[in-house]
């Protein structure tokens, strides 16, 4: 499975007379559980969302999808002289070859909507940088 399609557990509050509504959904088959009714729901606000979600993202210059970075990638930015800001809608990894130095020395900022997954040391160090 691609790192991508993996999922992530959020936990949320549900009021008592929604979480019955939900069982009885469940119950009389429209749904096969309450998370096929919870990934459902939030789908459907997604795609009625859908413009609103495209304009950010463009707005905001954001990556939509995935970014990975590798210890090369970073280096050749350092040998350029240059930074990186990451800013993604979805998963951004840094590689576990990275270290804390390299990326505190090309990476500008991280502005992660997702999921942001890298070494440890590397996201202590970054944390001043996270928004």
């Amino acid at each position: 499975m691609a790192e991508v399609d993996k999922t992530e557990k959020i936990t949320i509050n549900v009021g008592l007379v929604d979480l019955g509504q939900i069982d009885l959904l469940v119950d009389e088959g429209f749904y096969a559980n309450r998370t096929d009714f919870i990934r459902t729901a939030i789908r459907r606000q997604l795609e009625t969302r859908a413009a609103a979600i495209d304009d950010t993202v463009v707005r905001r210059t954001l990556t939509l999808g995935s970014l990975h970075l590798g210890r090369k990638d970073l280096e050749e930015l350092r040998n350029a002289g240059q930074t990186v800001e990451l800013r993604v809608l979805g998963l951004a990894t840094l590689a576990d070859d990275v270290t804390p130095e390299l990326a505190l020395a090309t990476i500008a900022a991280v502005e992660v909507l997702g999921a942001f997954r890298a070494p440890r040391a590397v996201k202590a160090a970054l944390a001043p940088r996270i928004t």
